[in-house]
C-alpha cells in the first residue's frame, strides 16, 4: 500500500455528527443559557470557526463564554454526545476494514472523547484503531499539536512519509504539516467554499468522496 498508516479524524470525516449532533448541541445550548445568541450562528458558520480559528476560540471570542462557562459547555456537550451516536459515511466502513485487512496501522486523531469514538466504531462495526488520540489528551498533545503524529512514529517505527492524515478542517491540516505528514483533505462532509478552496490549495490531496480515498489508498 501506499501508506503504512491511516490516520483519520473522526466528525465529518469517518461519522456524520456536527450537523446532527455537535451543532444540534450547541443550538439547544444557546437556547437554555444564551437565549440573546439563539440565530446568530447558522451551520456553515459553525463549521467555519470550527475550520479556523478553532472551537476553543470561537467559544470564548464570538460566543463570549468564561473560562467557567467553557467548562459548563464542555460538560453539557459530553452529556448530550453520551445519549447520540452517529452513522458512518458510506463507503468508510469498507475503506478502514480493507486497509487493516492489507496490514495497514489504523489511528485516530480527532477532537472528540475517546470513549465516544470508540462507542461510535463500536456501535457502527468499524475496525477498532491501533490508537485514539483524542480531546482528553492535554492540549499541548492534542490536535493541531503534532504530537499525534510524532507518537506514531516513535510507537510504530513510521517515517512522516508512511502515514496518511485525512480531516475534513484545519486542525487536522495544521497537525500534519508540523510533523511532515501528508495530508488529505475529507471533501465529502460539506461544501463550504471558503474551506474547500483553503483545502484544494494546500492539502497534498482534496477528496470529493470516499471513493476518491478508496483509490488514493489502494489504486483505481
Amino acid at each position: 500500500m501506499k501508506f503504512k498508516c491511516l490516520v483519520l479524524d473522526h466528525d465529518d470525516t469517518v461519522v456524520n455528527s456536527t450537523a446532527t449532533i455537535h451543532y444540534a448541541c450547541f443550538e439547544k445550548y444557546l437556547e437554555e443559557k444564551k437565549p440573546h445568541l439563539v440565530g446568530k450562528f447558522d451551520l456553515d458558520t459553525f463549521f467555519l470557526k470550527n475550520f479556523e480559528p478553532g472551537v476553543l476560540e470561537f467559544f470564548a471570542n464570538d460566543v463570549g463564554l468564561t473560562e467557567k462557562e467553557m467548562e459548563e459547555e464542555e460538560d453539557y456537550w459530553r452529556d448530550f454526545v453520551k445519549n447520540h451516536i452517529p452513522s458512518v459515511y458510506p463507503g468508510m466502513k469498507e475503506i478502514m476494514e480493507r486497509f487493516v485487512a492489507e496490514g495497514g496501522i489504523l489511528a485516530v486523531a480527532s477532537h472528540s472523547l475517546s470513549c465516544y469514538i470508540e462507542r461510535d466504531y463500536k456501535a457502527n462495526a468499524l475496525p477498532a484503531p491501533a490508537v485514539i488520540y483524542g480531546w482528553e489528551m492535554p492540549k499541548e498533545k492534542r490536535k493541531p499539536a503534532p504530537f499525534p503524529m510524532q507518537d506514531l512514529c516513535a510507537r510504530f517505527g513510521l517515517k512522516p512519509e508512511q502515514i496518511l492524515m485525512v480531516d475534513d478542517l484545519k486542525p487536522g491540516f495544521d497537525m500534519a504539516r508540523a510533523a511532515g505528514v501528508p495530508f488529505a483533505a475529507a471533501g465529502w462532509a460539506h461544501s463550504i467554499e471558503r474551506i474547500s478552496s483553503f483545502m484544494r490549495r494546500h492539502c497534498d490531496y482534496y477528496l470529493e468522496s470516499t471513493d476518491a480515498l478508496s483509490a488514493l489508498l489502494f489504486g483505481a
